[in-house]
């Protein structure tokens, strides 16, 4: 029987005010990762990744100071284990849905508060098909996929959920590693002019890359200290979470704390800042004047809605999205979460390909 705790005040509060950071920032930024990998080499425009790389530089910095001097508890940053298979398969399903959807998990949920109709039928999806693959009919495909697991040493001493640094001599070369990467990430950033004067409306890409860093951050500490478990930002998982306890009143998570809140509902704190992100974005959107009530044709609303079906089967076999892995798991170098991420860009390259480049060459 799972055990439930009383939700304090805080424990809402902090999870929207995460969300709706969240969601302001994305929606400031015109921010989705679905974009930042599509652009590359369908219009060969690096902006959105520099903002990505900047913001997961901030993160991977950030997340691991925060580990080593015990703000994390005895959890740490929670790194998967490395199914490889899993993240292979599910990451490249993930990834040839986003294009299909026309965004990422985060990116479907916070144009929501833009007032897009095919945004909200793609969450829907999203979230159905995440449910089916966690707790329904799907469940037996998932967990067989993800029974390869691989870990690096042997016996007692076998690291099961290893981070990259663990290929290099272990924990001691965590630093060096991290330096390495940023001596790698800054030129690719600082070649995208991350002081140059921004767009007139909305953010521009390096400052929602800073921004995009420092909220994962706290989210990092916050899921923490008043969730209970080290969870950070993720649109996977938590939209599960979000769609049972809106309609069954209960979670029904078997890995982080759940709260009673109230006899309303039973959830996670990171269920709650799912919530957030379209609030956030809506009152970003307001304050541009670029809330609208969209409603797409009903051939676009069709399509929408089977790319969000498959991004919810992707995500839940390679045990998270493009936030969960490409940025708050790739933030903790965990191996797992950078082979994922790896496979979701060829995924999304892949779809592009057929989608959009292909045709024009025909």
């Amino acid at each position: 029987m799972e055990e439930i705790q009383q939700a304090g005040i805080m424990v809402l509060i902090s999870g929207l005010v995460v969300g709706m950071l969240f969601g302001f920032v994305l929606q400031r930024g015109r921010y989705c990762m679905n974009s930042a990998f599509r652009d590359m080499i369908f219009i060969n425009d690096y902006t959105l990744l520099r903002s990505y790389l900047l913001a997961l530089l901030i993160a991977i910095i950030g997340a691991n100071l925060l580990e080593d001097m015990g703000f994390m508890g005895d959890s740490g940053l929670r790194r998967q284990s490395f199914n490889i298979i899993a993240n292979i398969i599910g990451g490249y399903i993930f990834g040839l849905g986003i294009v299909v959807a026309g965004g990422c998990g985060s990116g479907i949920i916070y144009r929501i508060g833009e007032g897009y109709t095919s945004a909200f039928v793609a969450t829907l999806g999203f979230a159905s098909s995440l449910v089916a693959t966690i707790h329904g009919p799907l469940k037996p495909i998932m967990q067989y996929l993800k029974s390869f697991k691989i870990s690096i040493g042997n016996g007692d001493d076998a690291i099961i959920n290893p981070a990259l640094w663990d290929l290099v001599g272990g924990h001691r070369m965590k630093w060096v590693v991290i330096a390495i990467i940023a001596a790698i990430i800054i030129p690719i950033v600082l070649k995208g002019k991350p002081f140059a004067k921004g767009p007139k409306k909305g953010y521009s890409w390096s400052l929602t890359g800073v921004f995009l860093g420092l909220v994962l951050i706290l989210a990092l500490w916050a899921s923490n200290y008043w969730g209970g478990q080290t969870r950070g930002l993720s649109a996977a998982g938590p939209t599960a979470e979000a769609y049972l306890a809106l309609i069954f009143g209960n979670s029904m998570s078997k890995f982080d704390p759940m709260f009673d809140f109230w006899g309303l509902f039973k959830g996670t704190w990171s269920a709650l800042y799912i919530f957030g992100i379209p609030l956030g974005a809506y009152l970003s959107a307001r304050g541009l004047g670029e809330f609208k009530l969209q409603a797409p044709p009903a051939s676009e609303i069709m399509r929408v809605f089977g790319g969000s079906l498959i991004m919810g089967f992707g995500a839940a076999v390679a045990g998270g999205c493009t936030v969960g892995h490409a940025l708050t798991g790739v933030s903790s170098l965990a191996l797992s979460s950078i082979v994922a991420t790896i496979f979701m860009i060829l995924g999304n390259w892949t779809m592009v390909y057929f989608m959009f480049i292909k045709p024009m060459k025909d």
